[in-house]
């Protein structure tokens, strides 16, 4: 561990204190239950996967802890606002046509600490390009955000939430549809930022990268299965919820996107309603 990831890590050991959801319900302004009684515990130093289908409930537990939806039952403790979060969204939500250099997206990442009106010095600076530099986007600061590829992108959002430095860094959906680099780029950060402390969750449709996380928490609106992969990643549990078909191989036999460690035999697709099954990438 470098110099620098020791000193972030130590001030990140003082506000140890894990994220505990109890009973947790969220709706939507309509009366829809997007989440049901989740009961989950998110330790520093480890990382979380909230797999699912579409509309399971998967971005809206991630503004949960994020603190920008509030529950209607159930508690979080400690209170988002106690604790710096950090969230990446989506790549379909950034608004890729903002006429703003990665510069200022990066420097965007300051205003939390610094305020609007408080000069950018050179302790942000530092920060700034240790995240670039860690997703290897320091080349692209002079060009427009919107001009990058989706890979490029989302590279510069994981560096901007980087530079929060946060305690709680959450991706959603952080390498779906990305190039190979991008996606073992974010991979590699997860890990890092998990070492160095942090509470990591993210929000994932690849059963590969699940299993790379300490933990997973299997959501259908409510909570099916919450351990370690093995111990979630099953295929009754995956039935359950993503209501699965078989695409080939006998039912106790088969897994879900890859041969998983405590399976052996055929594979099981996920089929969207277009009829497509995910994409999975090899490790």
């Amino acid at each position: 561990m470098t110099d620098r990831a020791a000193f972030h890590k130590a001030l990140i050991t003082q506000n140890r204190a894990p994220m505990e959801l109890v009973d947790v319900v969220a709706e939507y302004n309509n009366g829809h239950v997007a989440l049901q009684g989740i009961t989950c515990r998110m330790e520093h130093a480890s990382s979380t996967a909230l797999v699912g289908a579409n509309g399971s409930g998967k971005t809206t537990l991630l503004k949960v802890i994020a603190g920008l939806v509030k529950p209607s039952e159930g508690t979080i403790s400690p209170h988002p606002a106690e604790k710096s979060v950090a969230l990446v969204p989506q790549q379909h939500g950034l608004r890729a046509w903002m006429p703003l250099t990665v510069s200022d997206v990066l420097r965007m990442s300051r205003f939390r600490d610094r305020g609007l009106v408080k000069r950018f010095g050179p302790a942000d600076r530092i920060i700034v390009e240790d995240a670039a530099e860690r997703m290897e986007v320091l080349d692209l600061r002079k060009r427009q955000f919107g001009e990058l590829s989706g890979g490029q992108r989302q590279r510069v959002m994981v560096a901007q939430a980087l530079a929060h430095d946060a305690d709680v860094l959450l991706m959603d959906e952080p390498i779906t549809g990305l190039d190979m680099p991008s996606q073992e780029a974010i991979i590699r950060i997860i890990d890092e930022e998990r070492k160095m402390g942090r509470i990591v969750v993210i929000s994932t449709h690849h059963m590969d990268e699940a299993e790379l996380c300490d933990q997973v928490l299997l959501l259908a609106n409510r909570l099916i299965a919450v351990g370690s992969p093995t111990e979630v990643l099953t295929n009754k549990n995956l039935q359950d919820a993503f209501g699965l078909r078989m695409a080939h191989g006998d039912e106790d036999d088969c897994v879900f996107h890859g041969e998983h460690k405590s399976h052996q035999g055929g594979v099981l697709h996920v089929f969207s309603d277009h009829g497509h099954g995910h994409d999975h990438f090899d490790r």
